[in-house]
């Protein structure tokens, strides 16, 4: 059951921490390093606890996982399309966001700073303590270390130029985005020295609470860092790490990877825990937190099915088309499209609704395309409108890694070895051996088939829109005129608007603070 994942010693997040739903409700009232108590705070292992308990807080709230993350992600990609009523959401997927409105984009901007501030605080005040046990010191050592790297990568990565704040200060410098990346993988590098291969086997007061970070997360990051950055080389070897750990492998069912009924599997290096049971029952939506704060998710409303939630995000058409490009091994197309999309196909069932009764006296919701990744579509609930989704949010899936390995391979000059990792994901899903389909690619027409893999294997997960940015496509004329042939909202794309606008709060009370161009 879901809750026997919070069942750990002090609770994995209180006071915008997650906890478990056996804990009392004294339990829940604790200590907020954040406040004037810091002084009578960081003084034992459990403080220390605590502290790298509410830097992860952050990736719960509104601003974060809990719903403008994901948006910000998904919306630009050629996988995602929006007609939500809402401004601020509509025009993300447009490259139309509103300096003078920093709504969504704020929130994430902000809420990734309180979670970098957090862990600043940890990696200041926990090397002070008189530890009774030095692995957890250098467990969460390793998690600050990890977080810190997690927010600077998204702000970095949606951003370009920001702060990076290594200390506790007053006012941070902007910096460039190559001295950003730097400190991201500097993070990555340390957590991945400190952080153990699994909470499982070890003593201490974190025993066996999965979900904080581990060797694998930090590892898994760092090869993604070094991918992003170009650098093919050290990104091949920080993936083979991980492969060759052992740790990680496929689930044979690709939807397990985005339901309450099977998280924080064999296939995922790092998720954000959200739980329906823990917590109280109030919205996070960010501030001060409160204990009576639900560790719940607001993705599966925003995304959800029309008259189910509220539609703001639904899959292309483009997406469903080239999921039919290639049928399985058996003559079926391939399973993922019922995994990520509702649309009507005979027997299609949603909420325990059927798909074409429901929706037979509207022709055009009869007709359109839904998500099903991330909702509590099975049956078990009517609908999404209590805003309470308690399924984890996977960020980085060991698919993502043997994906990202392949193409290492073949920027590197071994095109050949690229089949292999393609092909162990492709087998989970029944596809055809690729070496025989399509033997003897190119490195440059690998490089396309590695995006159509990436794009069946990853839609609704946040990567789209970071692979087509770091593949250089939007500066690629034929390819941005192909990436509009295939999602209209490209036409509106302006060079710059790839990154976000810096939140004009920041640019007030921040000096020398410079706008990202076209903003």
């Amino acid at each position: 059951m879901k809750h026997k994942i919070f069942n750990y010693a002090a609770g994995f997040f209180t006071l915008a921490l997650i906890t478990t739903s056996c804990v009392s409700d004294d339990a829940l009232t604790q200590l907020d390093p954040n406040n004037d108590s810091v002084d009578k705070f960081w003084k034992t292992d459990q403080d220390a606890l605590e502290g790298i308990n509410a830097t992860y807080s952050s990736l719960l709230t509104d601003g974060t996982y809990m719903r403008s993350t994901p948006l910000l992600l998904d919306l630009k990609g050629d996988d995602t399309r929006s007609n939500s009523p809402w401004g601020a959401m509509y025009n993300v997927g447009r490259f139309n966001s509103n300096v003078t409105d920093a709504a969504i984009y704020g929130w994430c901007y902000e809420t990734c700073y309180q979670g970098i501030f957090r862990a600043n605080q940890v990696l200041t005040n926990v090397p002070k303590i008189n530890f009774t046990d030095a692995e957890l010191k250098n467990r969460i050592l390793g998690q600050a270390y990890f977080l810190r790297g997690l927010y600077l990568f998204h702000m970095v990565n949606m951003f370009k130029n920001v702060p990076v704040p290594t200390e506790i200060a007053v006012y941070y410098p902007q910096k460039t985005q190559e001295e950003g990346w730097a400190q991201v993988i500097t993070d990555f590098k340390a957590a991945a020295d400190l952080l153990p291969t699994t909470y499982a086997n070890i003593p201490g007061i974190d025993a066996g609470q999965k979900g904080r970070a581990t060797k694998g997360a930090a590892l898994g990051y760092l090869g993604k860092a070094y991918l992003f950055t170009k650098d093919f080389t050290n990104a091949k070897a920080t993936f083979k790490q991980v492969i060759d750990s052992g740790v990680y492998s496929l689930v044979s069912n690709y939807r397990d990877n985005f339901t309450d009924t099977n998280e924080n599997n064999s296939e995922s290096l790092f998720e954000v825990q959200f739980s329906r049971e823990a917590g109280g029952v109030a919205l996070g939506w960010g501030g001060i937190p409160a204990s009576n704060w639900g560790k719940t998710s607001a993705r599966a409303i925003t995304y959800g099915p029309r008259a189910f939630g509220w539609t703001d995000v639904q899959p292309t058409w483009t997406l469903f088309n080239e999921y039919h490009d290639e049928l399985t091994t058996s003559g079926t197309v391939d399973p993922r499209l019922d995994a990520t999309m509702f649309y009507n196909k005979p027997g299609t069932k949603l909420y325990g609704q059927d798909f074409a009764t429901f929706y037979a006296a509207n022709p055009g919701d009869l007709n359109d395309l839904f998500c099903r990744k991330y909702e509590n579509s099975d049956g078990a609930y009517a609908n999404e409108f209590d805003w309470r989704s308690g399924i984890n949010e996977r960020l980085l899936r060991y698919a993502d890694v043997l994906l990202m390995y392949a193409e290492c391979l073949n920027e590197t000059g071994d095109t050949p070895g690229a089949y292999t990792y393609i092909q162990m994901v492709r087998d989970r899903v029944g596809l055809p051996n690729l070496s025989t389909a399509k033997p003897g690619l190119s490195q440059a027409a690998m490089r396309d088939q590695i995006g159509h893999e990436r794009f069946l294997e990853f839609p609704l997960e946040g990567h789209r829109f970071d692979d087509i940015r770091r593949w250089g496509w939007l500066q690629d004329p034929a390819k941005l005129a192909w990436l509009k042939t295939r999602d209209v909202e490209y036409a509106s794309y302006a060079p710059g608007r790839e990154y976000f606008p810096i939140p004009q709060l920041d640019m007030d009370n921040n000096p020398g603070m410079v706008q990202n161009p076209s903003y």
